[in-house]
């Protein structure tokens, strides 16, 4: 299944609307992402499925601060 190892984001469900209104059920997908991060306290790299969403945030925060955020172990 399509979920973001780091915010849990998943496909949300809506409707293609067409010209004549008439709605059909569609899915928006996540722009995921097969990344890989160097982690300096492993001293290793991790590859992980992310969103664009959560790359930005990587960026932001630093890799280690996100993975301890979500759960994941680093020492």
């Amino acid at each position: 299944m399509k979920v973001c190892q780091i915010t849990g984001k998943k496909a949300g469900r809506g409707n293609n609307v067409s010209h004549s209104k008439r709605r059909t059920k569609r899915l928006f997908n996540v722009n995921l992402q097969v990344k890989k991060f160097y982690v300096p306290e492993l001293d290793d790299y991790v590859v992980l499925k992310v969103s664009a969403n959560a790359i930005r945030t990587i960026n932001r925060k630093g890799i280690s601060a996100v993975l301890r955020e979500a759960g994941y172990v680093v020492e």
